[in-house]
């Protein structure tokens, strides 16, 4: 007998809590199954998915195509390490390259290791291209970012919870406050080891934080300016989240009309992950043109997993999703409608003084502080009004849902927001 059957929600919950260690506080739901939009748990009770996996599963959850893909490759070859090639990873690296306009393609696995990649890379070109002397390299990095949990990510982090009793920390970043050109020319300016700057072009853990009009386009001339690297971090806000292919602009796959007056940013160093995977395997990748790419040598990085032919085979298929269902596209006009049905309902309630984001990245601001429960006592209400969310800093609530949503769909989800945050008692 299977030990996963007649499972209860009570009983998970418990073999976690006395086996697992306690590095998650999830919403007290235990999934069994998914499709689309929905998910349901143990006990049978359906659910929309409104966070996505933190926008892993873009493309919605078992998505035909790619699930297709992932088993028909995992009966034939699932993993060569790079010590020998294989026949799927260099027609996975031709489409994404070709997909993103990039030359090359360093594939691995999560999306903090993408991060590493990057930041590793940077540094190489600065000490082999830029010309600093060895060791003294210095990488710009945002105040309230979130690029992963590896050691050397949060020694730039300035998140508590994620640092405290981790040290000693890994020296060479900057931290400059985000949404700040002026911020950002200063250290420029004032330091000549300067190798690059990375940035999310929308900080989505620290509350789906939108920069000003301009900022990005601005950060990227300014890079130029000073022979800097502009790297975008778009492990949660690339493949079509934000109503474009990236939410840099660059290369974007929607109709003229939903770009208009949007400058467009290419990075010289892009950073992919959770929907590369459409939400069905591991997949991140990095990506930039040859005279970056090419300081990384055989023996200089690697992953013993990244770049196996499941993955290739996954990456390629999730971004035909994309491309062919036309998600960017239904990610930005679903993603005006819900903040145009939000943003007529906020004045009538003191509970949420506003909503943000771009695409189907969106975010409520609850009237109360960090501090409070507030936040997580919604949460809780609307998983039982059949939608789940989650908070990220105490009084904010992210609503990421997978955008193969139709509008009609969409429009219940809403329903259901309004509904709960009406009869909501503190």
């Amino acid at each position: 007998m299977s030990v996963l059957e007649n499972i209860t929600s009570e009983y998970a919950i418990a073999l976690e809590a006395k086996h697992g260690a306690h590095n998650y506080h999830p919403l007290p739901v235990v999934l069994s199954k998914g499709e689309g939009v929905f998910v349901w748990d143990v006990e049978g009770k359906k659910y929309y998915d409104f966070l996505s996996a933190y926008s892993a599963v873009n493309q919605g959850h078992c998505h035909p195509k790619i699930v297709g893909a992932m088993t028909r490759q995992a009966k034939t070859l699932s993993l060569t390490s790079r010590a020998f090639y294989n026949d799927v990873l260099g027609t996975y690296e031709k489409y994404a390259t070709e997909t993103f306009h990039f030359d090359k393609l360093l594939p691995m696995n999560t999306g903090a290791e993408a991060v590493e990649t990057a930041l590793k890379i940077c540094r190489k070109w600065a000490y082999e291209k830029k010309g600093i002397a060895e060791n003294a390299a210095q990488i710009i990095v945002c105040e309230n970012n979130f690029h992963g949990r590896t050691t050397t990510i949060i020694s730039f982090s300035n998140d508590p919870v994620a640092r405290k009793n981790f040290g000693p920390y890994t020296d060479g970043f900057l931290k400059i406050e985000y949404d700040s050109l002026q911020a950002l020319e200063e250290t420029l300016k004032s330091n000549k080891n300067i190798a690059g700057f990375l940035v999310e072009p929308i900080q989505g853990e620290a509350g789906v934080y939108v920069p000003s009009e301009g900022y990005l386009s601005g950060a990227k001339t300014l890079c130029e300016k000073y022979n800097v690297l502009f790297i975008a971090d778009e492990v949660q806000t690339g493949i079509a989240r934000t109503g474009r292919l990236l939410a840099t602009c660059g290369n974007c796959s929607c109709t003229d009309k939903h770009c208009s007056g949007t400058p467009e940013v290419k990075p010289d160093i892009l950073i992919l992950g959770k929907a590369l995977s459409g939400g069905a395997y591991p997949v991140s990748a990095v990506l930039a043109n040859d005279q970056i790419m090419d300081v990384i040598r055989p023996g200089n990085h690697g992953s013993t997993f990244g770049g196996n032919p499941i993955a290739a085979a996954v990456g390629i298929a999730a971004l035909e999703v994309v491309k062919d269902e036309k998600l960017a596209e239904n990610a930005y006009v679903l993603g005006e409608l819900f903040r145009d049905a939000l943003n007529k309902f906020i004045p009538t309630c003191d509970l949420v003084k506003s909503v943000r984001g771009k695409g189907l990245l969106n975010a409520i601001l609850i009237n109360d502080t960090e501090e409070s429960s507030t936040a997580w006592d919604i949460c809780m209400a609307l998983k039982e009004n059949g939608l789940l969310a989650k908070p990220t800093h105490g009084n904010i609530i992210r609503f990421a849902p997978p955008l193969v949503m139709t509008e009609e769909e969409l429009m219940d989800c809403v329903s259901i927001i309004i509904r709960t945050l009406t009869e909501f008692k503190r």
